[in-house]
């Protein structure tokens, strides 16, 4: 079984390796102002930036490119200078990102939640339980070979949330995903859900990521848990230390961050998916930090993804102060 995972993983590589090589081809083939942004693969997918390209192109004359990756590769993309920017969801990556002198004014941009799916039959009886208590139980069905657990195990934001829910449900990550059970997939969230769809297994999905797959008839999984603070999931973008990196393109980055959190930018979040799906993929984050529209919400945000006490510390505003006042 994990022979064909692994398989199924380098096949993907290399069509990755071709696509990437089309790809700044085409980036650095015009002379248009370009700005380049390493996101993760939960905004990608859903449409969601193509959305946000769309509008932001039409207003600015700068040219929008996505790399689509997960978080940690995300953010090595932006260390070795291919990125200007990133828009990410795995706040103690970020916060090393800031501390490393790589990136700079980060503003958190939108909120999701994850959620535990799994095959309708729920062997592991899961569902509506707490979030630690259902991996619990999906381990002790796991170990007696009834119910497989399928990881993305690919460094990326969900995978952090993930590896942060075992060590809260009292497991040891590094332990049990050498257990039969649990299997790796190595790639991103809509390829990690049709694997779990393929094998009747668990997984970890942003929702956004779920509704679209699920929607679109690819997968077939039940979302099974959905409550909770730990599984709360917060977006932000982070622009890269010119200081640092004096050829990327820091001025471009800040006028997307500022459309990204103007009231434009966080309508089309608000609205995205609202047509298609009855419900919004993500939503907008800044008039709840600005507002406290919802104290339980902001509390939630403030414990998972403020950095010492704020947003972005001052440290890293890059003289840019405008963006936290």
């Amino acid at each position: 079984m994990k022979n064909w995972i692994w398989l199924t993983t380098i096949i993907l590589a290399i069509i990755v390796s071709v696509a990437g090589a089309s790809y700044y081809f085409e980036v650095f083939s015009t002379t248009q102002e370009k700005l380049i942004v390493s996101t993760t693969t939960s905004l990608f997918d859903t449409g969601l930036l193509d959305t946000i390209e769309d509008e932001f192109e039409a207003k600015y004359p700068i040219d929008l490119y996505f790399i689509s990756v997960g978080t940690g590769l995300a953010i090595t993309h932006a260390q070795r200078g291919d990125a200007d920017m990133i828009l990410v969801h795995a706040p103690s990556q970020e916060l090393t990102f800031l501390e490393e002198g790589y990136g700079t004014c980060r503003k958190i941009v939108a909120y999701n939640f994850f959620a535990i799916v799994g095959p309708e039959a729920d062997p592991a009886n899961i569902k509506d339980l707490p979030p630690t208590q259902a991996l619990s139980k999906i381990v002790e069905t796991g170990r007696a070979q009834g119910a497989i657990w399928v990881s993305r195990g690919d460094d990326s934001g969900t995978h952090t949330k993930e590896k942060g829910l075992w060590t809260a449900a009292d497991f040891d990550w590094n332990l049990i995903r050498e257990e039969e059970w649990y299997i790796e997939a190595g790639t991103g969230m809509g390829k990690t859900l049709q694997v779990a769809d393929n094998l009747d297994a668990y997984t970890l999905a942003d929702m956004g990521s779920y509704l679209k797959y699920r929607k679109d008839g690819i997968i077939f999984l039940e979302t099974l848990v959905t409550q909770g603070e730990e599984l709360l999931n917060v977006y932000s973008a982070i622009a890269g230390n010119q200081t640092r990196q004096s050829h990327i393109n820091f001025d471009g980055a800040i006028t997307f961050i500022k459309f990204l959190i103007s009231e434009e930018g966080q309508e089309i979040i608000a609205n995205f998916g609202k047509d298609m799906y009855g419900q919004s993929l993500f939503y907008p984050a800044v008039n709840l930090l600005k507002q406290n529209t919802d104290p339980t919400l902001l509390q939630w945000i403030k414990n998972y993804a403020f950095i010492g006490g704020y947003e972005c510390p001052p440290e890293y505003w890059a003289d840019h102060p405008e963006l936290y006042t």
